[in-house]
């Protein structure tokens, strides 16, 4: 089966590319924005993605095309028009590419779109479903909706079957982002005022997520389904915290501060987006992921942190 992987060198595209190479089952094809990025499978330059990239070349004679390349989530972004930029790429970019996929003869393509197109948080107990109603809260979380109806509507004039993935927070080996972050804080050694936090949130492994990819690539029941991901387990921010520091081989130094106290002083300091990223809830009920695929994450959140730092432990 002849698969074409967008993003190949980013986070996800990289992992998930490594997995494909190691297939005889796949002839991959890696899309990467520069020459000489030693991506694996044949390399074909993709230099911008917007509504007017030409993909000819790239899909000839393709089965399925992975479509991983994004305009990611910029937390402090300095453009005059965020959404606008997103949506160039994000949406303008990911319909250009179907309609010519459609074209080329493509079966299926798979969407790695975002948990925030349901939303930044959710009350504790009540996760977000495939089947709620999306409330993305930001210009990154609007741009991957549009993209998903615009590709939706495209799947029902073609007939090329549209798979999307709906991820929440993604950490592995090369992880940024929040993730990132509270791993520095962790691998300093600083007292964290973190070790009472009660919420609940889901994390997903990279190599859970990549695993859920290639069950989508040829499983039946697939074909024009959305899918949420993550670990399946849920953690406060307390026990990420602990998990991180027991990865690492180091001792977690957290501090009981009650959450309402943390509260207050973020809102006092301007932070409450920082606050509710640590101290709110956001879970993912993966149900219909799991019945619908007869899939389960391969990894247990303490097996996903094991290997984002490549720590063993017997």
């Amino acid at each position: 089966m002849n698969i074409l992987v967008t993003g190949a060198t980013g986070f996800v595209g990289r992992r998930l590319c490594a997995r494909l190479q190691k297939s005889r089952s796949y002839n991959l094809t890696s899309a990467v924005r520069r020459p000489g990025s030693n991506a694996p499978g044949s390399e074909v330059v993709i230099h911008e993605m917007d509504g007017q990239t030409n993909w000819q070349c790239a899909l000839m004679d393709q089965h399925v095309v992975i479509h991983t390349a994004a305009r990611a989530h910029i937390m402090n972004d300095e453009v005059a028009d965020p959404l606008a930029e997103y949506r160039r790429v994000n949406v303008d970019g990911t319909l250009n590419l179907a309609r010519q996929a459609a074209g080329a003869g493509v079966r299926r393509l798979i969407y790695i779109s975002s948990i925030k197109v349901n939303g930044e948080q959710t009350p504790a107990g009540c996760p977000f479903r495939v089947e709620g109603a999306a409330a993305p809260a930001d210009p990154y979380g609007v741009s991957k909706l549009e993209s998903e109806i615009q590709l939706q509507r495209l799947a029902k004039d073609t007939g090329m079957e549209v798979v999307i993935i709906r991820p929440s927070m993604v950490y592995g080996p090369g992880a940024k982002g929040n993730f990132a972050t509270m791993a520095r804080l962790v691998a300093k050694g600083l007292p964290l005022p973190l070790g009472s936090i009660r919420n609940r949130r889901s994390l997903l492994a990279l190599d859970n997520l990549v695993d859920l990819i290639v069950t989508c690539i040829s499983h039946p029941n697939a074909a024009n389904q959305t899918f949420l991901a993550a670990d399946g387990e849920d953690l406060s921010t307390t026990e990420l915290l602990r998990g991180v520091a027991n990865a690492m081989g180091i001792p977690s130094r957290l501090l009981p501060v009650p959450a309402g106290l943390l509260q207050f002083g973020a809102t006092l300091l301007g932070k409450k987006a920082l606050a509710q990223r640590l101290l709110g809830s956001l879970q993912v009920d993966i149900e219909h992921t799991r019945k619908c695929l007869n899939w389960t994450p391969p990894l247990t959140v303490e097996q996903g942190l094991r290997h984002c730092f490549e720590i063993r432990q017997d």
